[in-house]
């Protein structure tokens, strides 16, 4: 049994998980806590059901997805996991700030644990998360895939009647429809997505209504 935890952070309204199961072990997907209480929220979590922590996972290289991998890394000694082609992105989330947000402040960044690549397993306690190299939005941009509860974190990949942006550096529209129609709309229908901003949805719900994968639509569904 898995037990998956939100947290709603930074001034983009990030959404950071905890992915544990009965084992106790959990995974961080894209810590982008960013104020005091957003760290203390997810600490708290975390040691108030005992859990540990085995994994630090990004999605991308964003800073709003990244932001709060230093406390972590500080607290529970766990490195980041990103793709390497948003290795420009990780090295350089100051410049990110200061052009998306106007903010000229230093945020370290831990060295990272472990470059993914497509079709690369985690585990998790007694479950495994495969990697899903889905590039458009980033070029190293990724979703984590639990087969065996039908469970997609698609970062900003995949949004609720939505799909992330291509207009930031490295972004590609063609990129990221391939994703979408060969990556993530062959997915069983009934996989709940749990995406990097807003609501979750299902790969069932977006094939048949997001206008970006409707035309992905099958017949088993």
């Amino acid at each position: 049994m898995i037990e998956i935890k939100t947290f709603c952070v930074n001034p983009l309204q990030e959404n950071c998980y905890v992915f544990s199961d009965e084992t106790g072990e959990c995974a961080v997907i894209d810590c982008g806590a960013w104020y005091d209480e957003e760290h203390k929220a997810v600490a708290d979590y975390i040691n108030s059901h005992h859990l540990k922590p085995t994994h630090l996972l990004c999605t991308h290289g964003h800073f709003d997805h990244i932001m709060g991998n230093q406390q972590l890394f500080t607290a529970y000694g766990i490195k980041p996991e990103v793709h390497s082609g948003d290795a420009f992105l990780v090295n350089d989330i100051n410049s990110q700030l200061h052009a998306m947000m106007g903010i000229s402040v230093s945020i370290a960044q831990p060295l990272i644990g472990r470059w993914l690549t497509d079709g690369d397993i985690i585990s998790v306690g007694s479950h495994q998360l495969k990697v899903l190299h889905t590039p458009g939005h980033t070029p190293g941009g990724v979703c984590f895939y639990c087969e065996q509860e039908q469970v997609l974190f698609s970062g900003d990949t995949l949004f609720r009647m939505s799909i992330g942006r291509t207009d930031f550096e490295g972004g590609s529209w063609q990129q990221l429809t391939d994703s979408l129609h060969t990556v993530l709309a062959p997915l069983p229908p009934a996989t709940t997505v749990y995406t990097g901003h807003g609501p979750t949805t299902t790969i069932k719900d977006e094939t048949l209504m997001n206008p970006y994968l409707m035309s992905t639509n099958h017949s088993t569904i």
